[in-house]
């Protein structure tokens, strides 16, 4: 009966009407996927539109302009007490920063709990992990203090500098579990042909490393382009400004809004972030692929 069975469904699916259905489903498959595709870029394409659409008719219009101008570009790039490329210079100069602080200092964490045995390992790594579940409204007011009473407060330093003391438990938990797929026997034959600990994470270690080290470069550089709140607390001067600041600039409760500069420049911040993913998103992906396969 149940070879029966299986001759009849082989039968069907070899035949036209069973081709028919499967195609019919693969077309309504995609179908669906594409209309949520639509839906997902709609604002972010009602925004490129906005950008290029005289100031009268922003609100007024349609997804296709009616005539297309670049003023909103020239007034925003232009338009305030300080040049939005001097933006876009703060922002990238902090989010280097940050990624280098967060690629050294957390990888050089991680091959500590990952390969070297020292007292309380165990409850150094469960006491790092708990920082993660710490919302960072919690130590905002003793970080401020602090940094208020070294004279940081208005400079990158608040930004940049914990960076360099591996402040994202995040990134040194998934460089851990990386590190922990590496086979030991290359850190023991190392130490059989000299090689200090220094000399195993930085000859051994970082260089099988790339992927999880690109995927913590990728994050920091989104999270950190895309921040405002600490931009926010520790700069007041205009000219250190990050893009994310300066967008906030062209939106004013107390006089009128300059919503197509900010429409245009909130575009052209959108594009470093796409390169930069276009660029490493395969690194990315084998960097978490890989990560989640550790024990």
């Amino acid at each position: 009966m149940t070879t029966d069975v299986q001759r009849l469904t082989v039968v069907t699916e070899e035949s036209g009407f069973g081709k028919f259905w499967k195609r019919f489903g693969s077309v309504i498959a995609h179908t669906l996927l594409v209309i949520a595709s639509i839906l997902m870029l709609y604002p972010l394409l009602w925004m490129l539109s906005a950008s290029f659409r005289p100031a009268d008719e922003i609100f007024n219009s349609g997804l296709w302009p009616s005539s297309w101008s670049i003023d909103a570009y020239i007034r925003g790039w232009n338009g305030l007490k300080v040049s939005f490329g001097t933006f876009f210079i703060n922002s990238f100069i902090i989010s280097l920063l940050s990624i280098a602080g967060n690629v050294f200092a957390c990888s050089l964490a991680a091959f500590a709990f990952a390969r070297l045995e020292f007292k309380g390992r165990r409850f150094w790594f469960a006491m790092m992990l708990g920082t993660l579940m710490l919302p960072y409204q919690v130590t905002l007011i003793p970080q401020y203090v602090l940094f208020l009473n070294l004279g940081w407060v208005n400079s990158i330093l608040p930004l940049v500098v914990p960076k360099f003391l591996a402040a994202d438990a995040f990134f040194i938990f998934l460089m851990v579990q990386f590190f922990r797929g590496i086979p030991k026997e290359l850190d023991e034959a190392a130490m059989m042909d000299g090689c200090s600990p220094w000399r195993i994470y930085w000859k051994i270690l970082l260089p099988l490393s790339q992927p999880v080290l690109a995927t913590a470069a990728i994050f920091t550089f989104i999270w950190t382009w895309d921040d405002f709140f600490g931009p926010l607390i520790y700069l007041n001067d205009m000219r250190q400004y990050t893009v994310m600041l300066g967008l906030r600039t062209f939106v004013d409760s107390t006089a009128e809004s300059d919503w197509g500069g900010l429409f245009a420049m909130s575009v052209l911040s959108l594009v470093p972030v796409f390169l930069f993913f276009l660029f490493f998103q395969r690194l990315l992906i084998e960097g978490i692929a890989t990560t989640g396969m550790k024990r």
